[in-house]
């Protein structure tokens, strides 16, 4: 009898079983079915007629996909318009759109470093910014969550090496916001850059949405360090849309363009998520009122379920995130709400650096009082029982 390769398979499932860990895919309906506070809509422009006119009439224009590489046929004069309106928001000289925010990462991550360079890294960053330091080559050291103290006194231990510090401007777990002031003033004195991703931060934090960057005077036309910042951000989350674009420097945009092997070989991003993603940020512009609301709902989520009894991180943009005693009461709770009309997410290890699981909220500016009430009460009649 032949030899099954993919047996192993069969081993590591169980092992999810056991631990409560299996993940599954759960089609959703074309019309929402339960009030969304699971998703990464922000805004609530996802499903806006304003933005998904605009990605429908771009592709009506300029086809179903963008054809090639960026490099070959995949740049329409689209892309380079929101490359223009996405640097002037967010306050950098260029931006460079890929076709994903992962794709983002792992491009300015490999790109900005080289074998011999140092790569620092907070323990709490996404999966993407792991991955691509991983993928560096650069000797990269993992320091402890939100310390500019720890990033000092690190590379002031290696010397002077090319040095890049890299971290999320929100963090996707808790929702809480790295110290980008004190990174910065760290990296400044010492001669090392600075990348942020901005994924979370994006329509969410600053003057009009334009990010934890600028809200932090490290961006725009005042910005302390300009020449040392780069940033990521993804298009798929304020902007409801899909992609991701990196920021920075005309010089640094130009290095991308010619070294970043996630922007060189990888298929555009397609002209209907360009569309989208500039009409988006058309709207934010217009109405810089959408941020602060999506922060408010935020914290009347968080109130109402810490005066409730459970254990709500303060968000500092718009994730809540309320702890569970297991991933198996995190699941429960989670399929309990998804029966009562509430989808929410469910965070398990090893999405969790901290291995502690939850129920991760999204604040959407678009939510009603009446939505928020609900949405507490059917948590909080969810929640495990100790």
């Amino acid at each position: 009898m032949a030899l099954d390769p993919f047996a192993w398979t069969d081993d590591a499932a169980r092992g999810r079983r056991a631990a409560g860990l299996v993940r599954t895919l759960r089609p959703r309906p074309a019309e929402p079915d339960v009030l969304d506070l699971a998703s990464n809509d922000y805004l609530g422009l996802a499903r806006h007629p304003e933005i998904t006119r605009a990605a429908a009439d771009a592709a009506l224009r300029w086809g179903a996909g963008s054809t090639g590489s960026r490099l070959v046929s995949g740049s329409t004069r689209l892309h380079a318009e929101l490359e223009r309106e996405l640097a002037e928001h967010c306050g950098f000289e260029a931006a460079l759109v890929l076709s994903s925010g992962y794709a983002a990462n792992l491009a300015a991550l490999t790109a900005l470093t080289a074998r011999g360079s140092l790569l620092l890294s907070d323990a709490g960053n996404h999966a993407s910014i792991v991955d691509g330091c991983r993928l560096s080559r650069a000797e990269t050291v993992v320091v402890p969550h939100a310390d500019p103290e720890a990033v000092g006194k690190t590379l002031d231990a290696r010397g002077p090496e090319r040095a890049l510090v890299v971290s999320d401007a929100v963090f996707s777990v808790d929702g809480d916001a790295a110290p980008l002031r004190a990174l910065a003033d760290v990296c400044r004195a010492r001669g090392a850059a600075l990348l942020v991703d901005e994924a979370h931060g994006l329509g969410v934090l600053g003057p009009a949405g334009r990010g934890a960057l600028h809200a932090a005077g490290l961006a725009g036309p005042d910005g302390r360090m300009a020449d040392g910042v780069v940033a990521t951000v993804t298009l798929s989350k304020s902007l409801g849309s899909q992609g991701g674009a990196v920021l920075g420097p005309t010089r640094v945009i130009e290095h991308l363009v010619n070294t970043a092997r996630t922007f060189i070989f990888d298929t555009g991003l397609a002209p209907a998520a360009a569309g989208a993603a500039l009409a988006a940020l058309r709207h934010l512009r217009a109405r810089p009122a959408l941020g602060g609301r999506a922060r408010e709902v935020a914290r009347t989520l968080h109130a109402a379920l810490t005066a409730a009894g459970l254990e709500a991180v303060r968000p500092d943009a718009a994730v809540v995130s309320v702890r569970a005693p297991s991933p198996a009461a995190a699941v429960a709770w989670a399929a309990d709400c998804r029966e009562a009309g509430l989808a929410v997410g469910c965070f398990r290890p090893p999405s969790v650096p901290d291995g502690i699981s939850r129920i991760r909220l999204t604040a959407r500016a678009d939510l009603t009082d009446d939505l928020i009430a609900s949405a507490v009460r059917t948590i909080v009649e969810s929640a495990p029982k100790h």
